[in-house]
Formats: C-alpha cells, structure tokens, sequence
C-alpha cells in the first residue's frame, strides 16, 4: 500500500515506515491502548494525525508507559498553531520542523505541557526580531530564569526549571531548546559525552536561523552567536554530537542509526576531525560482523565510552573523532580485543579478538587529548554593544534574583517550624532546598505534622534536593500515607524504614504517586505471600513482563507505576519497579549502593532479587556470595603522588560479558582503606590515573580476581609524573584593587601577603567559575591548612550587583573577594591567545617571591586540585628567583 499525502514534505517511503512503526507501537501497549490511542478518535486535521503518528512512532517505551495521548494532542496542537502564528514559520523547511520543532522531549526531562507557557514568555519579545535575534533574545530569557549549579542526574523537567530557577548544563540546554521550539525555531542539545582533557562532560544548544545553524551557552548569552565559553575546549573535544527520535537522513555526518533513533556527530562544526575505520577480526583473520566497537576515553578515572558502534559485515567501524588518543576495545560473544591508538597516526586500526580472559598484572599507558587551538578571528564588537549586552546581564541576573527573594525565607521556616512543633533547622534546610516549590512543601509540612509528628519531614529528608523542587503534595501524601501503615512492623529499626519503606526516591526516576496503586493491585493473601518471601514478587513482577530497550539514556527513567502498568520496559526499569512495590507492601528494598541491583532485607541481610527475564550469567534464585575487596596504600608511592579519590584519580571494575562496568561510590570517596569492599565474585581492573597539566593522563590497569567469600587484597599504585614547577612571570603586588562594595583601595601585596597564594580574576555569574568555587571549596581544609590567601578578583565587565559571597560559605578561611576596575594587575600574556579566548577564570599559584608557577584560563574540571599541588609543592622546594 502506497499512502497518497504530501504532509510534511514526505516522501511516501518514508510515510509508510512512520505508518509501520506507529502500527508497531500499538500493538505493544496492551491495555494502556486507550490512553495512548483514544484520542485518533477525535476529529483531527491530516497534519495533527500525521504529526502524532510521527511522534509515536519513534517515542521512548518510558513516555507510551508514563503519559496519556491527551498532553500529546495538547502538545501537536499547540505547535502546529504557534507555526502559523510566529513570523519565520513558513522559512522553517518541513524536515527541520518535524525534527527539531515538533518533538516533545529534548533530553530525559519530565514531559509537561509546556509549549504554551513558554510561547506566551517569549511571542512579544521576539516577534519583531530576525530569527538570529530571537535566538539571542529567548537565551536572555533563559539567563533571566535560570542559572548554573551542579545537581544530580535526573534531568528537571523546563516548567521544573522556570520555578527552581537553576540546573546543571543539561538542564539549562533543554530549557533553552525548549524555549526556541516553542516559537517555532528549529533548535537541538548538543553534547560532548566526556571532556579528552579534564573530567566531566558539558551540554549546550545549536538553533536554525535562515539557512544556518548556530551554537550558543544555554543561560549564558554573548552579545553574539557562535561564541561561548565552552568554545576552546570544543576545539580538543573528541565527540560533539546530538540524538534525534527519528530515521533521519542528514545532511550532517551520522554516527549511529537505530530503529528508534539516529545519532549525528556535529564534530566538524567545532575542531578538527579524522575519520578512523577500525576493522575487527577473529584469530583466523576472518572479519567479524556485529562486534560492539567501544571508542573509550579517560574521565573520571575511568575508561569511557563516547561511542559504541557495532561493526558492519565487513568487520568494519568507522567513527568522526578529534585528533586525541583513544583506547579501542572490541567485543564478540565473550571474545575481545583491545589496544590504544593516537588519530593522528593514521586511519585504519586492526583489532583481532583473540582474547577471553583478562591478562595478569598491571598496562600502563598514556592517553594524550587534542592540542589547545586558536579559534577563528571573529569582528570586534563595537563598544555599545559591548555595553548593551552587560547591561541585560545585569538586568537579567536582577530580574531572576528578584524571583528567588520570593521563596520562602529563614523567618518563615522558624514560623512554620514552631506552629508545627518541628526543629526549625530541619524545617528550614528543606525549604531552603525546595527553591520555589518551598510554598508547596511548607503547606504539606502545615497540613500533616499535626497528625503525623515528624513523619512528613522526614519523609521530606529521605528526598534529594531536586526533588524537593518539583514534588507536589498530591504525591507527597500518597508515599506518607502509604509508608506510615508498616510503621509499627519497624519499632525497633525506624532507620531502616525511613531508609527503605518511607523514601519514594530509588535511582534516578520522576518521583510520582504509586503506593496506593500498588497495594490494590494485590490481594491482601497475596501481599502475605510476598512479604513472607520476596522472591515471589520478583516472579511474579516478571511474568508477562517484556525487555525493551530504545534510548539509551532513558533507562531507568520510567516511573515504576507506569512500568508496571505497561508490563514492558528496559530492565533497569524492572529493577525499579521491583523496588518501589516492595516499599509500597511494607517490604524494605534497595538497589544495591556499587550493584545497582535490587535487594529486600531478610534478618538483617540483604538478598538480591534475581529475574531470570533480566539475568544471562545467573540462574533464578541463584545466591551470589560475595567476596571482599581490601584496598592498600602504596608503602613506596612518591612524595607527591594524590591521595585516593574514587572516580577522581581511581575507580574500579568487573568484567562483564567481554566489557568491564565501574562499580557505582560515591564521588570523591576517600577513606578507601578504612574497610573491604563487598563485590561480586569475578574479574576486576582497577583503574588509576593522574592527569598532567596539559590534559594528558598517566593511566594505569592493575589486574585482580575476587573469588566468593574470599578476602582479595590489591595495592592502589599511581605512576610516578614528577615534574620541575616553572616560574612562568612576576605578578606585581603594587596593583590597586577596590574592596567589593568599591569604597576602599587596597593593594594586591597586601592581600597575597608573602608566603604565597591563589589568585584568580573570575566571572561569578558563569558556569566555569562556579565550578571554581565548588573545587575550592572541596579541598578547603588543605588549603586552610597551607594557610595561603585565596584573592578572587571581580573586573567591572564581570561585576554584577547581585553577587554575593555569602552564598558560598564553603570557601576556604582566608578567602577575600576584590573588585579590579582596570585590569592592570592581571599578567600580560592573559591577553594572548589562547589563554585570552579561554577566558574566565584566570588563574595563578603565586609563591613567596609573588613568582607565578602555574596559571590556568578557562574551563577545566580539576584546576583547584592542580593548584593545590602546585602549591604544596612550592612551599616545599626553595624558592626560586627569575
């Protein structure tokens, strides 16, 4: 059958694979058909019914489990409407418009109906502007509504983020793409997975205007497009690509086509790039089909893929990287190989998987990022411009800080606490933390203790921070009300209910309403049976329950209630959903905290649940007994070398299915030595690393098998990087600086003092130096103990009146804040390039002869620690003179 429409520009080709998926869609749904479906039989337009088969087509089995067809109509509606009615809609080609206008969901948000509240933000504002303009304007917006911070991994949904009014980068990008579709303009989050030269990973836009497509920072508007902070490190990135809920064709360069999805690399828009083919053999030399290609990188002390890309039937794999070094693994059927490779080198690398067992011992390799790189010259903005664009800084930064001075205060926590009869310093933290849904939780916190004492608030404290931002008192009742039932089944362990029966939270889900849902779905014999033994729930949890797997970013996002009714979802999902019934029947369960595998308490000892649907290496109801881990010191590490710091400069691993999976600890842990690791039995690669000044890291693999109720003992050894500390220039202590209410002079001299110190020029209001702040706040105590100044200086440009330092009360004790109207004391060759286009913060290590021994410019995940080290290292060796 040949369908006969020309709506969107399609092809009929590729209607009819949009028709076939749909149809696919339905019948996967089971009984939420009606939900999801009913809504075809309203009287819909053909471009309303062709634009939401599209949708369903390629929609995440998460959304068809947890949302109704209505938010969808709401939403096609609304953007078909806001197309007609926004002045470019008829310039957004149809193709941009189905893929980068109409989707719903940007990253793993919670979906809401947000077009319209957004479109009625920004319809005025930009309606008489080009769309370049607009783009620009509805990124002022976003600067007006939220700002960075660090936050967990459950990406906030953009009404979440209007109403909290911060997030990380990925959820400032998916607001402002959220924004920019919501008047029409074609607009993506485009992301480098993980940094080649320093931890960590960023997020930020590209949006469509008149034929060209444009990057911006999300929240942090130039005064032009194509510019950005994030700019230079773009240029030593080696994946900078964008995911698409759909089969498209291009034109861009296409790392991966899946069924449900279609990954783009956007590389060549921001550095240099080389196109490696990795052909993949087995012992014989015949060309391996279907092998997972690993394209691996060091970060956070581990090895991460960018890029996993299955080989084609002629044992080839070609990936768009930056000119770095990679470690490539390839993996078949339990047999592997692996080997480093610099791009530059060459293009075609050869892996044969000859391997299937891991090698003894420890492999100490480099792997070396992309150089730093000059950016292209762009025109010098006039000086009014210059001076426009500070000021709608300044007047964005006012008109957000004015929100958030309408959250619920200090006085009005002690006011709630003491009619509540609650402890004002818990009352006031999760206020505090709730932002602006703090009315919300206050109103719970009034409504409940009366008859419940402390109950609500500690249901409140068992909450991460971000849920405090956007959970609702709907929900909230429902997980009190639901939890406080089994209260009397834990007198004696109240710490193991608030733990594993009162938290709703279990990994990184949407927190919604399930207990009483959950408790009606079973007879109150059947609970019985499942309370007497868990292991009845995992199977009959599974029974009729199908694996599937689209996005791989989605798993275990899906709330357990929707997986539960759907019967169908990705299996970290079921594990979710495992957890989440048993706390709803009084059962305590957890996923494991290194694991992520669901257990329930049995007489004190945790008990994994084993599904056979989700488990290829254990039989059902297998018990696994562990083994232990016991980390030691290194009795002859050199004087300089780090202390322990998981996922810092350490991690560790077990071999899986030919694939070695870090096991999950908290960041920065480290009392490593104190006490054994419980693991599973099997083997493991203990990864450490030390990354050099340039990016580069030392790395090195150390071998180990933990056999079950064994005791294994490994050494954590890091490789010697003993390095002369350079004396790069003088900084001149006779500068002239202003106190920060710029009423008194002072001199740099005075502030460095003579023993020492940190300076930077910093830009308070921007993403790289906030993580300035927090890196030095982490390592506070050491520094507090150098007792060296820390001398943070604000220029003019980067002034804003709304900056207050109260606001990091974490900063080491001899921190001073100082304003610079003239710039003359920071160094000359910060002027130069690349150090000048890096930008804020600019950073030096000054020692007792104000001599400069490391600078840094810029964004980079790990500058304190490195200061830090340079630091201790001066006060150590005998100064130097030029």
């Amino acid at each position: 059958m040949t369908i006969q429409t020309s709506v969107f520009s399609l092809e009929p080709s590729m209607l009819e694979l949009i028709d076939q998926k749909f149809r696919k869609k339905q019948k996967i749904v089971g009984s939420r058909k009606p939900e999801l479906f009913d809504i075809f039989q309203e009287e819909l337009t053909e471009e309303e019914t062709w634009a939401l088969k599209y949708l369903y087509a390629y929609m995440p089995i998460n959304d068809m489990a947890d949302y109704n067809g209505e938010l969808f109509l709401s939403h096609v509606r609304q953007t078909l409407a806001i197309r007609k009615q926004v002045p470019w809609g008829a310039r957004v080609p149809d193709h941009l418009f189905l893929h980068f206008v109409l989707p719903y969901r940007v990253n793993t948000e919670n979906i809401e109906d947000y077009r319209g509240v957004m479109y009625n933000e920004l319809s005025e504002r930009t309606a008489h502007l080009s769309m370049a303009e607009a783009i620009m304007e509805a990124n002022y917006w976003c600067h007006e509504t939220a700002t960075y911070i660090g936050s967990d991994l459950r990406t906030m949904s953009p009404l979440g983020m209007m109403r909290n009014a911060r997030g990380r980068c990925g959820e400032e990008s998916t607001l402002a793409v959220a924004a920019l579709r919501s008047i029409g303009i074609p607009a993506r989050q485009v992301y480098t997975p993980r940094w080649a030269h320093c931890d960590d990973n960023h997020a930020w836009v590209e949006a469509w205007a008149d034929g060209e497509w444009f990057y911006f920072g999300a929240c942090e508007p130039e005064a032009r497009l194509n510019q950005g902070w994030f700019s230079p490190p773009a240029r030593r990135g080696m994946l900078i690509n964008t995911r698409i809920f759909a089969d498209y064709p291009g034109p861009e360069d296409i790392t991966l086509t899946d069924e449900w999805f279609t990954e783009i690399n956007l590389m060549e828009n921001y550095a240099p790039t080389r196109t490696i083919h990795i052909h993949v053999k087995d012992g014989q030399g015949v060309p391996v089909s279907g092998a997972e290609v690993h394209f691996q990188l060091y970060n956070m002390a581990e090895l991460y893929p960018i890029a996993i890309l299955p080989t084609d039937e002629q044992g080839q794999a070609s990936f768009k990287t930056g000119y770095g070094d990679l470690l490539i693994r390839a993996v078949k059927d339990g047999q592997w190989g692996e080997m480093a490779i610099t791009v530059a080198d060459r293009e075609s690398f050869e892996l044969v998987l000859d391997t299937s067992e891991q090698p003894l011992g420890t492999f100490d390799f480099d792997l070396v990022p992309p150089p730093e790189r000059e950016g292209e010259g762009a025109e010098s903005l006039t000086e009014e411009k210059i001076q426009h664009h500070n000021n709608r800084l300044e007047e964005g930064t006012k008109i957000r800080t004015n929100y958030e001075s309408t959250f619920l205060s200090e006085e009005d926590a002690l006011r709630i606490a003491e009619a509540a009869g609650l402890p004002s310093d818990r009352v006031w933290d999760v206020l505090r933390k709730a932002r602006g849904n703090s009315k919300e939780i206050a109103t719970f916190l009034q409504d409940r203790s009366a008859e419940h004492g402390q109950w609500p608030l500690c249901l409140l404290e068992t909450l991460n921070e971000k849920d405090l931002t956007d959970t609702f008192q709907l929900t909230l009742d429902d997980h009190l009300k639901g939890a406080l039932v089994y209260l009397g089944d834990f007198a004696e362990a109240e710490d193991v209910f608030s733990k594993y029966i009162l938290c709703p939270r279990v990994l990184h889900e949407m927190i919604v309403p399930y207990r009483q849902a959950f408790r009606e779905s079973f007879s109150d014999a059947e609970i019985e049976v499942f309370k007497t033994n868990p292991a009845e729930l995992a199977r009959t949890l599974e029974q009729g329950y199908e694996i599937w797997e689209d996005l791989p970013n989605l798993k275990g996002k899906g709330n357990p209630l929707g997986t539960y009714r759907l019967g169908m979802g990705d299996r970290v999902s079921l594990d979710i959903m495992f957890v989440a019934v048993c706390r709803s029947l009084g059962i305590p369960a957890r996923l494991h905290p290194s694991e992520q595998k669901p257990q329930y308490l049995v007489d004190g000892n945790w008990v994994d649940a084993v599904f056979a649907i989700s488990s290829s290496s254990q039989e059902e109801d297998q018990h696994v007994t562990s083994g232990t881990l016991q980390l030691l010191p290194d009795p002859e590490a050199a004087e300089d070398t780090p202390a322990a710091s998981y996922y810092e400069n350490f991690s560790f691993a077990r071999l899986e299915d030919g694939v070695y999976k870090t096991l999950v600890y908290p960041h920065g842990k480290k009392d490593v030595y104190d006490e054994p690791f419980e693991v599973d039995p099997g083997a493991y690669r203990l990864t450490s690393g030390i990354r050099l000044k340039d990016g580069t890291v030392r790395a090195r693999f150390s071998y180990f098998t933990v056999s079950a109720a064994e005791q294994t003992t490994v050494t954590l050894t890091y490789r010697e990087t003993t390095s002369e500390i350079p004396v790069l220039g003088t900084l001149d202590r006779s500068s002239s600086l202003l106190q920060l209410d710029g009423s008194t002079e002072v001199l740099l001299g005075d502030l460095i003092g003579t023993e020492g110190a940190i300076t930077a020029w910093i830009e308070p209001e921007r993403e790289p130096t906030k993580h300035l702040f927090r890196e030095l706040s982490e390592i506070a105590e050491p520094l507090d103990k150098l007792g060296s100044p820390i001398v943070l200086i604000v220029g003019d440009s980067e002034w804003t009146a709304s900056f207050n330092p109260a606001n990091y009360p974490n900063l080491p004790a001899r921190t001073v804040f100082v304003r610079d109207s003239s710039y003359a004391s920071l160094p000359d060759f910060i002027s130069k390039s690349p150090a000048s286009e890096a930008g804020f913060p600019h950073l030096f290590v000054l020692d007792a002869l104000d001599q400069i021994r490391y600078t840094s410019s810029g964004y980079k995940i790990g500058t304190g620690k490195e200061a830090l080290q340079i630091l201790s290292g001066v006060f150590k060796r005998p100064q130097e003179s030029e």
